[in-house]
Order: C-alpha cells, then structure tokens, then sequence
C-alpha cells in the first residue's frame, strides 16, 4: 500500500469486541476532522487481532454505526486479522537482530513476585533474557535493554519522554498462544497503511514512546500524534466497553456528534442540532482546530 509522502492520512481502528461507545466516537470525530481538515485522507481498520475477544457481527454493526453517524472513510476496511503473516515477518526480523527472546514466564507467576509497575503496567525483571530457551511454544519477548530514552513532541501535549529499558521493560510481541502483541501490529499496520497523524486518547502516550522505539527497530517511517483527553463516566472512569459504557445510537447520532464537538472544544452553531449527521461533520471538518481541544489529561 503506497500513499504520498505529503498527503495527511489519518484513520480509526475501533475493536470489534462490543459495540461503539461515546469514547470512541469522540476519537473518532477527532481523527477524521484532523485529517479532512487538511485534506487529507481517513481510513477505517478493524484491530480484530485478539481473536478471543472479538464479538460475533460486532465488526459489520460498527461499520453501520459509523455510516449512520455520517463517516466516510477512504479505501477499503482493513482486518487486522488478515494480516499475520506481515506480524511474523517482522518478527523474524527482529529475532534476526538478536533483539527477541523466548520467556515461560506466566503473567499468574509474575504476578505473585514483588515487582515494579510502570506507566505501562508491570515491568519485566529479564528472568528469561539469558536463558536461551528454544521450546517453540513459548511467547516472545522484546529486548528492551539497549532501548534507553524514547521522546517525540505531541502536536496536543508537546514534549513527552519515557525510558523504555528500565520505565516499560521486556514486552511479549507473541503471546503463548500465537496472538501477536498490540504493539506489533499497530506499528506495522500503521506504516503500510502511510498513517502519518494518529488521533488517539491521551490515555496512550507513554505507548506512543514504546510504539515509536518499534518503529525504529524495524526501520519504519514514524507519524505524527495527537492525544486527546480522555472521555470518563461519573465515577471519574475511562468510557470503555469494561466501564460499561453504553453503545452510541444512530437515533442521536445529531446530539452524540454535537456534545463530541462541545467537549473537543470546537466551534458550533444552535442550528447544528437540526442538521444531518454528515452535513455536521462537514462542518466541523470546515471550522476544525486542533489547538482548541483542551488539554487536561
């Protein structure tokens, strides 16, 4: 897939484990605003590669929610999980880099020892880097020893750093059972697709310093970012599918738009309200400011 250099291309890259909630709609109004603004170019990824977790029809109901929101994307919908022969290409290269090691470290005996937690969760300690285990069946870990200090400049947050070797640690980019790491694909993906702004809740910046290190081991093209705040229900709790946030409805897509636009700080008009979901979106696509978002985390 090869698009222009100078062309912004954005996209969106909903799981298909439940329905679309608010969070995900603000991110999503987020994105395509950013890149139609500029004239840019907005794709549509389904990120199916945890298979367990995946819903049955949750994919093709997202994909109807998004066009009864008045969303078009560009090019066709791509499916992460027709794209595992990319995810172990990339990782026969890092095991030819000698940066890839094979751990039987479970996360329930990891989990009993006292270990550290960093941004990104628990830090592995390295008890399988010198190892040399060669039983196929275990996961894949990142050696994230000579990684050092990642830093990249938020076009929303400005400057962010993360020590990844001793801040985030050995990450598994295989599980035990064959499921490729977040990580891993997001990186490729992104980079085939010529992703080059990336919308995305503020929730994962520290990733994007992981993302980027990636990036740079696998000699990839890194995009821009911007992070916006998070969208959180009473309890003061990310909106999400494991907070129980309720699915969006097409019936109030009007109003579910507007309140996204409110809360992202953009400028709207009281007839708004009245207008069709994607005469909105034309709008905010026309009156989009990026510096307007507010910038709590």
């Amino acid at each position: 897939m090869t698009v222009s250099s100078t062309e912004v291309t954005g996209r969106f890259a909903p799981t298909p484990s439940g329905p679309l909630h608010f969070g995900s709609l603000v991110t999503a109004v987020a994105s395509y605003c950013q890149a139609k603004s500029q004239n840019g170019r907005w794709l549509l990824r389904i990120e199916d590669l945890d298979t367990p977790r995946v819903v049955k029809d949750s994919a093709d109901n997202i994909l109807r929610t998004l066009e009864g929101f008045g969303f078009n994307w560009d090019g066709q919908v791509v499916y992460q999980s027709q794209r595992f022969e990319a995810y172990e290409e990339a990782l026969q290269q890092l095991q030819s880099d000698g940066l890839l090691y094979r751990c039987q470290c479970s996360r329930k005996s990891l989990m009993s020892q006292d270990l550290q937690y960093g941004p990104l969760g628990m830090i592995y300690p390295g008890h399988c880097r010198g190892l040399h285990l060669n039983n196929k069946n275990l996961s894949l870990r990142l050696d994230t020893e000579p990684a050092k200090t990642q830093r990249f400049n938020d076009i929303h947050y400005g400057p962010y750093t993360l020590n990844i070797s001793t801040d985030v640690g050995d990450i598994v980019l295989k599980r035990i059972d064959g499921v490729y790491a977040y990580h891993l694909a997001v990186v490729l993906d992104d980079a085939w697709q010529g992703v080059n702004q990336i919308v995305r809740g503020a929730d994962l910046l520290e990733v994007t310093c992981l993302h980027l290190y990636i990036n740079r081991l696998l000699k990839l093209e890194a995009a821009q970012y911007l992070h916006i705040p998070l969208i959180k229900n009473s309890e003061g709790k990310k909106l999400s599918k494991q907070t129980g946030a309720p699915p969006i409805s097409i019936e109030r897509a009007r109003e579910q738009l507007v309140q996204s636009l409110k809360l992202l700080g953009q400028p709207i008009t009281d007839d708004l309200i009245s207008a069709r979901p994607e005469q909105i979106l034309e709008y905010a696509c026309r009156h989009w400011q990026a510096a307007a978002i507010p910038k709590i985390r």
